[in-house]
């Protein structure tokens, strides 16, 4: 006789309910990263629009930084970090294979044993995990989620290499996902170009290191002499800015279109803050409106990968340039070529 399985209670819908950022205290202006490339700041800004970056220190690891997000987004949800059921963390930079760095953040915001895991989902990274988040509270294995972006990208930055030096920040972005009464997480529209993966990417696997002298070390913590220098980030440029303008624009008009919403409705838009002329291209091609509010935090930020959307999304509703309650388009895209695009209630 075959068993029947009780089917799931999960919440009819999930929203976000709280929002939590953290950058380090070090902020790195391109004065400082034109010591090691042959550029000037002008070139930085109109290749980037990026001006400053922050940089960790010693003791704003990973989880350190993602404490921090995650109990100012705990407070803002109004819960109980008793009440957190999953953590889900996405990340590049954590170097330690196992355990996962969730596990670490889940003790220390004091979660007690929640499910936790990392995902590696580069930049589009906070997008697969909210959707993560979502399934886990629809499907009713978990009330309440906690969702972490967060990197050290300075920690895989080769500050000689004039393409990329001047693009990565630290810093970590965290919200509370729960349940909702009415829609206000939008389908996920996700996907990768693997044929196109080596666009971006790590220099060397984690097994091969080389030891050479360095200009200070990406942080500028570390001594000029003799040491072992961390495989970089590395990209071809022109090829991730036609990707990124062209194809992730038809994402997010999907996005809008498969949650029922046209670009007249749209009170915000938050990009992956990886370039402000992808930016603008992206803002242009998809025809928002002047009204729409629109996430430049890469000028005073940097890239910060997974923790960009969540990181943007924090200084909006803070700064009160977004409010509770504004419908809001988020895509993520960058290494696999992975991205993830969905419509948001703001908290």
């Amino acid at each position: 006789m075959t068993a029947k399985i009780r089917p799931a209670k999960g919440a009819p819908y999930a929203r976000i309910l709280g929002v939590g950022g953290y950058r380090p205290t070090r902020v790195v202006p391109n004065e400082e990263i034109l010591k090691y490339i042959d550029s000037s700041d002008e070139w930085i800004r109109s290749r980037s629009g990026i001006a400053t970056r922050h940089w960790a220190g010693p003791e704003e690891t990973v989880a350190a930084m993602s404490v921090e997000a995650s109990g100012k987004a705990i407070a803002d949800a109004g819960i109980d970090p008793a009440q957190i059921d999953a953590v889900i963390v996405s990340t590049v930079s954590h170097f330690q294979q196992t355990p996962a760095v969730a596990t670490e953040i889940a003790h220390l915001v004091g979660a007690g044993k929640p499910a936790a895991f990392d995902i590696s989902a580069g930049c589009a990274g906070f997008g697969y995990a909210l959707t993560l988040a979502k399934g886990l509270i629809v499907e009713g294995s978990a009330e309440h989620v906690l969702v972490i972006g967060v990197e050290r990208l300075s920690d895989l930055t080769d500050l000689e290499d004039r393409a990329t030096a001047f693009l990565f920040g630290d810093g970590a972005g965290a919200v509370i996902v729960g349940p909702s009464d009415v829609p206000a997480i939008g389908p996920t529209v996700w996907g990768s170009e693997g044929d196109k993966a080596h666009a971006i990417k790590q220099t060397l696997p984690w097994d091969v290191y080389r030891t050479t002298p360095a200009p200070g070390g990406a942080a500028g913590d570390r001594p000029a002499a003799e040491e072992i220098r961390y495989p970089a980030i590395t990209q071809e440029g022109q090829a991730v800015f036609r990707w990124a303008v062209f194809e992730m624009a038809k994402v997010a008009q999907q996005a809008l279109d498969d949650a029922g919403v046209s670009p007249e409705d749209l009170d915000v838009f938050i990009p992956h803050q990886a370039n402000m002329r992808i930016i603008d291209s992206m803002v242009k091609t998809l025809k928002l409106p002047e009204n729409v509010v629109v996430a430049r935090d890469v000028e005073t930020t940097g890239n910060t990968s997974a923790a960009s959307i969540p990181l943007a999304m924090e200084r909006l509703l803070a700064t009160g340039a977004a409010k509770s309650g504004d419908t809001a388009l988020v895509i993520g895209y960058g290494a696999g070529l992975a991205y993830a695009a969905t419509v948001v209630t703001l908290p």
